[in-house]
């Protein structure tokens, strides 16, 4: 279902559709999909001590981390102090704070798998979103972001976003599966990817020093 947008400058954070609670047939089997891959990848990246998902929204795929992995450090964070207040609330049991993406590198600690879900289509600046996170996590990073134009076919199909050709308020980059490996493999080594219907994930850790 269609739900409010939180904008915070100007800036939409967290969903416009609630994937998650969904009680749409269709939706929740593309959900289910998307979490069968998910969890494949999760599990290539081995028994992570710390895990730091970016862009955390309401909270959602952090609960899932922290269920993979319970005895990790799991943090969630986002830019907006709104979307974090709402994760917060929807999930007491887990630690959130407000904080940018590209402000990752500013923190003394790495991590060992840092996780961003639908999250790069909504960056202006993705180049050095990614090179910030590879640089803080020295064994993996799972990205995942929505399969153009397939994404916005599907959105007009189901009749959103119409006005603009179903393209999710928000997204401000439109990767097709093989133009999205191209821009990881620019920055990373590409470990493993999925292609779960409408998504691309991506696996993938720092290049060894030649």
């Amino acid at each position: 279902m269609s739900r409010a947008p939180v904008v915070t400058d100007g800036v939409v954070a967290g969903n416009t559709y609630d994937k998650y609670g969904t009680g749409n047939p269709v939706a929740r089997r593309l959900m289910r999909g998307f979490d069968a891959s998910l969890y494949e990848l999760l599990a290539l990246a081995g028994e992570p001590a710390s895990v730091l998902e970016v862009g955390c929204g309401e909270g959602h795929v952090t609960q899932k981390l922290a269920r993979v992995y319970p005895n990790a450090r799991v943090l969630g964070t986002d830019f907006s102090a709104d979307i974090i207040a709402i994760a917060r609330r929807e999930h007491p049991g887990l630690r959130f704070e407000p904080q940018s993406i590209y402000d990752v590198p500013a923190r003394a600690d790495a991590w060992d798998l840092i996780v961003a879900c639908e999250v790069f289509e909504h960056l202006e600046d993705p180049e050095r979103a990614l090179a910030a996170l590879v640089r803080k996590a020295p064994r993996a990073v799972l990205l995942s972001v929505p399969h153009e134009p397939l994404w916005r076919m599907l959105n007009v199909l189901r009749g959103a976003h119409l006005g603009a050709l179903g393209n999710t308020p928000g997204h401000l980059q439109h990767w097709s599966r093989e133009a999205f490996l191209a821009f990881v493999a620019r920055h990373a080594e590409v470990v493993a990817y999925r292609t779960p219907l409408p998504w691309t994930q991506v696996l993938c850790r720092p290049r060894k020093p030649a």
